[in-house]
């Protein structure tokens, strides 16, 4: 197993010293439109810059930290080699070929965090797909695109699944909607490989599997699926991930963030507790 290492996550480096330049500039009571035709730049790259949304070059942090008054060699020097690092590419950069730009922003969160909780109701989160069915999956949502582009989609999806595994591996929750395990993906074999992916899964110490029963009728999860990532840095907010057809909402309101956190509490609290996931999701490979 590879050592899990959250501060090598350049998304997160981004966001904490674009977290860092706004509380200096602000201290200083300077706004985004004056830091930026400081840097010969727009107000709206400061505003990007500040939430961590795009990377930095080293002279423009420099000038504004000369422009904040930071004048501490030590300081300005930790600042100017987070700037340095948080540029670096991480390794999902090398399937840019079939990686959206607004999903780049999610892996590098999702490999830097301590805790992920989600609410899925279409299909099995692709954290915990199998190889077959995650090749279902893609060749359904992108029905003209080449072998070879399916294939090198199913292997990001593989190894994005090595954060669960490795050492010092993040929490992770997944709420199953009944309707996520009964659709069939890929044909009998392909549901019974998944089942018996999610049964082994389950086993693991960090991971919680619960299904929420169509018995149960109306719950929480009526506004669609969603994703919580937590963080171990306390400069970090918890981020809750919204995924559309063709992009993706990053939600890091506290007062956004915690109606979906309350959701997925009743979410928890509503549906069948893991121990009898666990019998039910062996109920139904035994029957597949």
């Amino acid at each position: 197993m590879s050592a899990w290492q959250p501060s090598r996550s350049s998304t997160v480096r981004r966001i904490m010293l674009g977290s860092q330049l706004r509380r200096l500039r602000e201290s200083h009571g300077i706004t985004r439109e004056a830091a930026g035709y400081f840097i010969r730049a727009s107000e709206s790259k400061i505003s990007r810059m500040e939430l961590g949304r795009v990377s930095f070059k080293e002279r423009d942090v420099s000038d504004l930290l000369t422009l904040y008054g930071v004048t501490d060699e030590t300081e300005r020097a930790a600042l100017l080699r987070l700037a340095r690092d948080a540029s670096s590419a991480g390794w999902w950069h090398s399937y840019a070929d079939v990686l959206p730009v607004w999903f780049q922003t999610y892996v590098g969160l999702e490999e830097a965090t301590s805790q992920i909780r989600t609410y899925e109701l279409q299909y099995v989160p692709g954290l915990l797909q199998c190889e077959e069915y995650a090749r279902a999956v893609v060749s359904l949502g992108q029905p003209t695109a080449p072998e070879q582009e399916v294939e090198r989609r199913v292997a990001l999806r593989m190894k994005r699944q090595e954060l669960l595994v490795c050492e010092g591996a993040p929490r992770y929750l997944a709420v199953l909607d009944e309707a996520a395990l009964r659709r069939p993906f890929g044909g009998v074999e392909v549901m019974r490989a998944q089942f018996a992916r999610l049964l082994e899964l389950a086993e693991r110490p960090n991971v919680t599997i619960q299904v929420m029963p169509f018995a149960f009728g109306g719950h929480a999860g009526e506004s669609g699926a969603f994703t919580i990532l937590g963080f171990a840095e306390p400069d970090l907010p918890d981020v809750v991930y919204l995924e559309q057809l063709t992009g993706a909402l990053y939600l890091d309101k506290p007062e956004e963030v915690g109606q979906y956190a309350r959701a997925m509490d009743r979410l928890v609290a509503d549906s069948e507790p893991p121990e009898r996931s666990v019998a039910l999701l062996r109920t139904m490979l035994e029957r597949t």
